[in-house]
Formats: C-alpha cells, structure tokens, sequence
C-alpha cells in the first residue's frame, strides 16, 4: 500500500518513557503532528505506526483527501 504522505518530508522524534517509546511523526509543510506511544521494536516499524496515525490526523483535518 503506497502512503499519501510519499515523498513529503517527515520530521521523526523518539522519547523512551518507561517501557514505551513515544514516537512524534511531523510533516515540515504543514507544520501537522501526530504522536504515538508503543513499545520499543525496530525503528521502521515504528515510524510506519507514526506515519499511519499522521495520515490518518491530516486526512481527519482535511489536508488530505
């Protein structure tokens, strides 16, 4: 499946707190955020769960359609 969000430029920003990882998904245009907590796993793994939950916030806002 080819995300919407192909070929933006995505900022990433990870914070441990506890147990979980605290995962911040950016999109520098648009200046929309999203953020996840989950467990620490493989860093691709994590960003796609970012990048999903951003998707899903811009398509919520409006930005994409």
């Amino acid at each position: 499946m080819q995300s919407l969000l192909e070929g933006r430029e995505i900022i990433f920003e990870y914070r441990q707190v506890g147990k979980l990882t605290r995962v911040m998904a950016l999109d520098v245009i648009t200046m929309t955020e999203a953020v996840i907590s989950c467990p620490k796993g493989p860093q691709d793994q994590m960003q796609n769960l970012a990048l999903k939950r951003l998707e899903y916030v811009m398509k919520k806002k409006g930005i994409l359609i």
